[in-house]
């Protein structure tokens, strides 16, 4: 049986004990940074579903003291968070331009042609896949969200609807589709099942194959106080350190490494079979895994602190929405994203203080945030409105939607941005 069948009621039921890391299993007695209780943060709710109960759970965040492995306890399954799940890859202009040239590049450094085979972990709505086929480079797309992945067939992007692991991978081996090259962007957080996960990579990958995948960078969120990438649907923060732990008890080496400034600072790893030594490990690994050992990522001590900077980050944003409101000033939200879900639920903000957000995602309009029950509305409904504040929840694209809504200035109107502190811009 795969691990992918466990059910919620196993999950809960360990997690009624001490946890364990969920890659090493040695008890978790260490905590990175406590944000109390929140609903799952892509759980959108349609206006029928507002006055029902809503399921909340811990966001208690905690530091493996043997292999680093900062973890989420898996409060709920997979299954419960992707099968229907809000996100799609393609609603974004800057993350679009950053996929066409990875395509490109990959393509290029790897040989990659019609004989080729190309296939994406949790491939979304075809948002990369798509510039391969565009190569008339072979691919196949693994995606558990049914919705999601029911757009990207509709694309012309061949597409699996189901999650990746030993079990799936074997299959695929077994009808011929072994890859050369595996991408699995922002995924390896969103698996609590994380063993069963790289060995399945392993299990596909051809024996001269990469595996490049994108993750957050733990050092990156940290240095920049970006606590509100934390929710659950992200199980995992990683450094490359851990991640070469990682990689290396499934029999593969992370041969080169990129750092990007996607989502606040994530890395970019190539990983190869460890027998594969026709990729030798170079100095951008060396160096930062140097780097992390200096700034401490090796030693307990170094997570230890986190906690109180959050909530000091939580202060000064409520006491600029306080004063705003009590000068009569408007403040209004930019972006449905799951990071705001869990900055406003964190923070208590709900219409008290910001009376809506906007976002581009159609499938969004006309619902509701999760536990804050912000209404979504169309980004023209700023222009409707005038606000003095628009609040930019997707901090990380924040140049891109300033750029898009630079109209406010027409009303004297200014932007706002949380993390990592308060700033605002005129």
């Amino acid at each position: 049986m795969s691990q992918q069948t466990v059910t919620k009621a196993t999950m809960n039921a360990s997690s009624e004990h001490s946890p364990q890391c969920l890659f090493c299993k040695t008890p978790l007695n260490h905590t990175l940074v406590d944000l109390g209780m929140s609903p799952l943060c892509e759980s959108i709710l349609s206006a029928d579903k507002v006055n029902q109960m809503e399921p909340f759970y811990p966001l208690h965040v905690r530091v493996c003291s043997k292999c680093f492995l900062v973890q989420l306890e898996a409060y709920v399954s997979p299954e419960e968070i992707f099968t229907e799940y809000a996100y799609f890859s393609s609603f974004s202009d800057t993350w679009l331009t950053q996929c066409k040239a990875y395509a490109d590049q990959v393509a290029e450094r790897f040989n990659l042609n019609e004989q080729s085979h190309v296939v994406e972990l949790a491939s979304n709505d075809g948002y990369l896949l798509q510039y391969f086929v565009d190569k008339n480079i072979p691919v196949l797309g693994v995606e558990p969200a049914t919705n999601i992945a029911k757009v990207a067939v509709e694309k012309g992007i061949p597409t699996l609807n189901e999650f990746f692991g030993e079990e799936c991978a074997q299959k695929l081996v077994e009808q011929g589709k072994s890859a050369d090259l595996i991408a699995a962007n922002n995924v390896i957080a969103h698996v609590p099942f994380l063993n069963d996960f790289i060995a399945g990579i392993k299990i596909l990958m051809k024996p001269q194959g990469v595996f490049t995948g994108e993750i957050q960078h733990l050092m990156r969120l940290m240095e920049s106080n970006q606590f509100d990438t934390i929710y659950h649907e992200h199980f995992f923060y990683h450094t490359l350190s851990t991640l070469e732990t990682i990689f290396a008890a499934h029999g593969m080496t992370i041969f080169d490494v990129e750092e990007l400034p996607t989502h606040g600072g994530s890395l970019r790893i190539y990983a190869r079979h460890t027998e594969d030594e026709s990729k030798p490990v170079g100095e951008r690994v060396i160096d930062l895994r140097q780097r992390e050992a200096a700034a401490g990522f090796t030693s307990i001590e170094r997570y230890t602190h986190f906690d109180e900077q959050v909530r000091e980050t939580k202060r000064k944003l409520l006491d600029f929405l306080i004063k705003a409101k009590r000068e009569g000033k408007t403040v209004v939200g930019y972006g449905a994203p799951g990071k705001g879900n869990t900055l406003l639920n964190y923070c208590g903000i709900r219409t008290d203080f910001l009376d809506y957000t906007v976002d581009k995602n159609p499938y969004k309009h006309g619902k509701f945030l999760p536990g804050t029950h912000i209404p979504v509305h169309h980004p023209d409904k700023i222009q409707e409105t005038k606000p003095d504040y628009v609040l930019i929840l997707p901090w990380n694209v924040k140049d891109e939607i300033m750029e898009q809504m630079s109209v406010i200035r027409e009303w004297g109107g200014k932007f706002v941005v949380p993390i990592p502190e308060v700033q605002v811009y005129v």
